[in-house]
Parts: structure tokens; C-alpha cells; sequence
């Protein structure tokens, strides 16, 4: 139970942190590529990890980099989908990963109790009202790019189940930044971005508190919480990321939006209330 309450409290310090990305992210895009600044946040953030990635467990380095495709392909929608929707739409969005999380797990075979199937609705209903707050602007490419993260996280969160129970958290850590740090270069060589007006206080933040810390956290913490309530939890996300966006940028919520809010809050509440037998 110990090591639940734990496992919840890294994840909640990593919603948080994931909160104020987006609004990072949104203004570090307007003035550089997506795929520099990916590659860029995990080039840092690898820096922290290079003495763990020297003695590796066998088999960490499949592991590592199946889990980094996915973390690129979550980043790089990420970043391309700020560059055209909101940031708290952006967050509210990408949260939809808690309905998906036990959708695939159940048609995996996994059986789920009640209380996950009912805070995952009641948290897919409150992103919905926070999504689509009439305040904001009707869907755009932003939103159908910010879909695909979605999608790529909730495979992320289900398979970093499986590995973060097989292998040490920072050994594990270092080959997924590693490798995410790889992807993206082939990414900017590919694109080919120009390379002045990088805003390297962003690039800083995003790669070691917003990277390297939560990475770690996350790869901890679902050793403890299973992968239906860690979902649940990182709708927390949106929440914080709103109060950022309206603190930095002055996007603000209506009356609906608020209520999504309150909803993700008391789902987040009924998926973790007490550890999974």
C-alpha cells in the first residue's frame, strides 16, 4: 500500500509537470521546428541519464526503444498539434488516453474492475466538456494531430507497464531517452529546420524537468499503479495544464469547462481511492 501511495504521488507530481508544457511547448514552437525542439528537449534530458545506459539489463535496450517510438510519435503530434489549437485543448485531448488505456486492455483479455470502467467514463466526459468549451474555437488539423498522441500514449502507458515491472527504472529511463534522442535526429535530418531563434530557457525546462525528471517518475511509478489507474490519474493533466494557460496565456473556461474539470478531479479520486488487489 506503501508503495501505491507513493507510485501516486510521483504520477501526480507528473501531471503537474506535464501541465505546464503546454503552454512551453506553444510558445517554443512559434519560434523554432517541432522536430528540433523534440530532439533538442531529449538530447538534454539524455545528458542525465548516459552513466545508467553503460550496464544495461539484458533485453532493456528492446524494451527501451519500443517505448521510445512511442514517445516520439506522442511528442512530435504533440508539438505538430500546438501548432494550430489551444494549449489547454491540447491537454484536454491528449487525456482521452484514459478511456483508450482499458478499451485495449479489455479487448487484450484484461479483466477490470467496475470502479476503473466508471472513472474512466466519468473522466472521458469530464475531457469532453473541457474540450469542447464553447469559449474555444470549433476543431481543427491541431485537434486530429493531438488524437494521434492520444492514441500513441495510451499504447506507451500499457506497454511501460509490462517493462517498468521487468527492469530497474533508470537503466529503463536512460535507453527510452536515449532512443527517443536517436528518432529525433533522424527526424530533423529528415526535415531539415533552420537552426537560429532556439529559445533555450524553454528547451532547458522542457528537456530536464519536463523530460528527464518525468520520464523517470512516470517509469517508476506505474512499477506501483497499474495501467488503468495510472490513466485515470494523468487526466489530472488537463487540469493543471488550464490553470497554466490561464495564469501565462489568459485562456480561460466556461461554465462547462469548469464542470469537466471538477469531473476529471472526482474520477481521478474514484480510480485511486485504494490499492489494486
Amino acid at each position: 500500500m506503501r508503495r501505491y501511495a507513493l507510485g501516486l504521488l510521483a504520477l501526480s507530481v507528473v501531471t503537474l509537470l506535464w501541465g505546464t508544457t503546454f503552454v512551453v511547448v506553444k510558445g517554443a514552437v512559434a519560434e523554432m521546428a517541432p522536430s528540433l525542439l523534440v530532439f533538442l528537449r531529449f538530447l538534454m534530458a539524455s545528458l542525465f541519464f548516459l552513466p545508467f545506459a553503460l550496464r544495461l539489463p539484458k533485453g532493456a535496450w528492446g524494451a527501451g526503444l519500443e517505448l521510445s517510438f512511442w514517445l516520439l510519435l506522442g511528442y512530435a503530434s504533440q508539438a505538430v498539434g500546438l501548432l494550430y489549437t489551444s494549449a489547454s485543448r491540447s491537454a484536454f485531448i491528449t487525456a482521452l488516453n484514459v478511456v483508450l488505456v482499458p478499451l485495449f486492455l479489455g479487448l487484450a483479455g484484461r479483466r477490470l474492475g467496475l470502479p476503473v470502467w466508471l472513472s474512466a467514463l466519468v473522466a472521458f466526459l469530464g475531457v469532453g466538456l473541457l474540450s469542447y468549451d464553447p469559449k474555444q474555437p470549433p476543431m481543427n488539423v491541431g485537434d486530429l494531430w493531438t488524437l494521434l498522441t492520444a492514441l500513441n500514449y495510451a499504447l506507451y502507458i500499457i506497454r511501460l507497464e509490462v517493462y517498468a515491472k521487468t527492469f530497474p527504472s533508470l537503466p529503463l529511463t536512460a535507453v527510452q531517452v536515449l532512443g527517443t534522442t536517436l528518432l529525433g535526429l533522424l527526424w530533423v535530418v529528415w526535415e531539415r529546420p533552420a537552426l537560429q531563434g532556439i529559445p533555450w530557457g524553454a528547451v532547458l525546462y522542457l528537456g530536464v524537468a519536463a523530460t528527464a525528471l518525468t520520464t523517470w517518475l512516470q517509469t517508476w511509478g506505474q512499477r506501483h499503479v497499474p495501467a488503468p489507474q495510472a490513466a485515470v490519474l494523468y487526466t489530472l493533466e488537463p487540469v493543471w495544464a488550464t490553470f497554466f494557460a490561464f495564469l501565462l496565456l489568459g485562456e480561460r473556461l466556461g461554465a462547462s469547462g469548469a464542470l469537466g474539470a471538477l469531473l476529471v478531479v472526482l474520477a481521478t479520486l474514484l480510480a485511486t481511492r485504494r490499492s489494486p488487489a
